[in-house]
């Protein structure tokens, strides 16, 4: 066999070289993906993040011909407390279309009302690996419609419980919220709000996730229990990190005019890491 030329052997460790870099940048790149994926699956992780979170109901009202479609505006913002405490920042802010949802009310689009959220949570897990987190939660009665708000203001506390395990993640998120003020004309607000959660992320970034978002009305005494699969993807679109997902919802139990059968979901998440 011919040996290497010394510019032939300069030129193939070369090649060699750069391409063990580029495969080390593109591992260090997908572990990157993967470990925002799994802080994604925590809704109390140090971590900056926008969700446009698009949802689709339909059988809704009193002839079960109703349609909802909801955006909502998520962003979660961590506020360094000291060395050992942070507030999660969490707000929904609804944009809403909809039709028939009452008799004879034709449609609405507008803004709904908003939830705010504050977490007060340890920096670091507990001995035996558990996150937590727990503060006050505010109702806005931001609603511009009268079928788009409880023109209600309301408080009360909420907390969140999770563990990650390996490639798992588990726990759940809760709170209630009782009016204290507002359009006297309009039913007080006294709600449940359970959200037991578990996700299962990949080394390639890919989350497979299962809630429900459970709320008991204790005034009319219903349940209203969706159950979420969504399946969702961190990954770059420019020089943006987001993650990507979607998947369908099931109504497993609703009151007489709550929507009912299958729906959807899709959600978009800028992520901003440290």
């Amino acid at each position: 066999m011919k040996p290497y030329s010394r510019c032939e052997f300069i030129l193939r460790s070369s090649t060699v070289v750069l391409f063990a870099g580029c495969l080390n940048a593109t591992t260090a790149a997908a572990d990157q993906n993967a470990e925002l994926a799994k802080k994604l699956a925590n809704p109390i992780a140090a971590l900056i993040s926008v969700p446009f979170q698009l949802n689709y109901n339909q059988d809704i009202g009193p002839a079960d011909d109703g349609t909802r479609w909801t955006l909502n505006f998520q962003p979660v913002i961590p506020i360094e407390l000291n060395q050992d405490w942070n507030i999660i920042s969490r707000t929904i802010l609804p944009i809403v279309s909809q039709n028939d949802v009452a008799s004879g009310s034709g449609s609405q689009t507008g803004i709904g009302d908003v939830f705010q959220s504050f977490f007060f949570s340890p920096k670091a897990p507990t001995a035996s690996g558990w996150i937590w987190g727990a503060g006050p939660v505010f109702l806005l009665p931001t609603g511009s419609d009268d079928l788009l708000t409880a023109d209600k203001w309301g408080t009360g506390p909420t907390a969140v419980a999770l563990k990650q395990q390996g490639p798992w993640t588990f726990g759940a998120l809760a709170n209630h919220v009782w009016s204290f003020a507002g359009n006297a004309d309009r039913a007080d607000v006294s709600n449940t709000f359970l959200q037991p959660f578990l996700s299962y992320t990949t080394p390639t970034a890919w989350t497979f996730s299962l809630n429900t978002e459970s709320t008991y009305d204790w005034k009319s005494k219903d349940w209203t229990i969706p159950i979420n699969g969504v399946v969702s993807k961190v990954t770059k679109i420019g020089g943006q990190l987001v993650s990507v997902g979607g998947g369908l919802r099931y109504w497993a139990e609703a009151p007489n005019s709550g929507p009912e059968g299958w729906g959807f979901r899709f959600v978009v998440t800028l992520l901003y890491p440290k």
